[in-house]
């Protein structure tokens, strides 16, 4: 029987001979060490139970090894990823509290723990159906709009050695899952068999739809001056030139007040409308049901705003720094909370805006400004200066 050393061995996990990512990977590595201590506890009790036996050795090779890291590479993003959001919805109560003249959550350090009773609290509520609805399509509704809102925000790069993978249409791969959300909406207020529900999900279908047109222009316009939907490229091409805010200052505030509107936060948050519609197309979800429902928007809320700082704000670059330097992924987290901040002030600030609005404002407005963006970007490629 080997010792309890023999079997808990912290290696380098680039000297896995399967190691799936051409670069240093943080989250498979941490990933991939907690196997090896969690794996190696496990095989020494095995070993310690049989001795000699293969089923230890199995564990702790090379392809169990790298298996086991991947998983738990995701379940690490996902806690990341989680704890940011926890945070954010820390900021925009503390911002909201102080723009009120109050100090807003007040449990636990700095009132940080407030936000984990409230998803306690809807976790313990009673699992309630309507009896008319239609129950498929009620609850794979609410799963595919938050399934599909986490495994974005899992898909955002923190830094050139912190993602889950390295796309090469990242931006349309992005987009594209961003989008499923309307028509799961639609669907979901639909089948409630409840009209407030349903003039919601109509609303929010509508309003989603409106302000696609114009996001995609501006995923348009960066490429063009990128030369790549990559988005490791992307951060690259503005660390070694400029930030995309400065040539492109119209597409970064379409893509802002766009991408607000996307994820349903006042001035824009009609679809919910709880003066006029109850709770709009989310108002026969209760409990666990309605708490995913909200995290999952301060979810899109982060892919936002995550979108705006790696295609304006340079991405994890620092300046006079470079982009592949130390506290990358806190320079780019920084920068998110920045965003989120201007978003969680509009919120404290502005009135919800009418239906006719909020379609004119897409389509009017932020429709040709998209397209006049695309314009000088083209203009400044053609004239070389980028």
């Amino acid at each position: 029987m080997a010792p309890i050393s023999d079997w808990i061995v912290l290696s380098n996990p680039m000297n896995n001979p399967l190691y799936p990512f051409g670069v240093s990977n943080m989250p498979y590595n941490a990933g991939y060490k907690i196997w090896q201590i969690l794996g190696g506890l496990i095989a020494w009790l095995i070993d310690v139970i049989v001795p000699g036996n293969r089923v230890s050795l199995w564990l702790m090779g090379d392809a169990v090894s790298n298996a086991l890291g991947m998983i738990l590479m995701v379940i690490v993003i996902f806690a990341v990823c989680f704890i940011v959001n926890l945070t954010m919805i820390w900021v925009e109560r503390k911002v909201l509290g102080r723009l009120m003249d109050r100090r807003a959550t007040m449990i636990g350090p700095l009132g940080y723990l407030q936000c984990l009773g409230d998803g306690l609290k809807t976790f313990l509520k009673e699992h309630i159906v309507p009896d008319k609805a239609d129950h498929m399509t009620y609850m794979w509704a609410v799963s595919i709009i938050v399934g599909s809102s986490v495994l974005v925000a899992g898909m955002i790069p923190l830094s050139y050695r912190f993602f889950l993978h390295d796309y090469g249409a990242g931006l349309l791969i992005i987009f594209g899952l961003f989008a499923v959300a309307p028509l799961m909406i639609l669907v979901a207020g639909w089948s409630q068999n409840n009209k407030y529900s349903l003039i919601g999900g109509m609303r929010g279908a509508a309003q989603m739809i409106s302000y696609e047109i114009p996001i995609l222009l501006v995923f348009a316009a960066v490429a063009l001056m990128a030369g790549s939907f990559n988005i490791n490229e992307i951060v690259r091409y503005q660390s070694e030139n400029t930030w995309f805010i400065i040539p492109q200052i119209i597409g970064f505030v379409v893509f802002i007040v766009a991408g607000t509107a996307e994820a349903e936060r006042i001035p824009f948050d009609l679809p919910e409308a709880e003066a006029e519609l109850v709770e709009g197309w989310q108002t026969e979800y209760g409990g666990m049901k309605w708490g995913l429902i909200m995290l999952s928007e301060y979810f899109r809320g982060y892919v936002v705003c995550a979108l705006g700082v790696i295609m304006f704000l340079g991405g994890w670059d620092i300046p006079f720094l470079g982009a592949e330097t130390w506290g990358a992924e806190l320079a780019f987290l920084l920068k998110v909370f920045l965003l989120f901040f201007i978003m969680a002030w509009t919120r404290g600030t502005l009135c919800r805006i009418r239906t006719d609005q909020i379609l004119n404002l897409g389509w009017k407005v932020l429709l040709p400004l998209a397209i006049l963006n695309l314009f000088v970007v083209v203009v400044l490629k053609v004239g070389g200066l980028f």
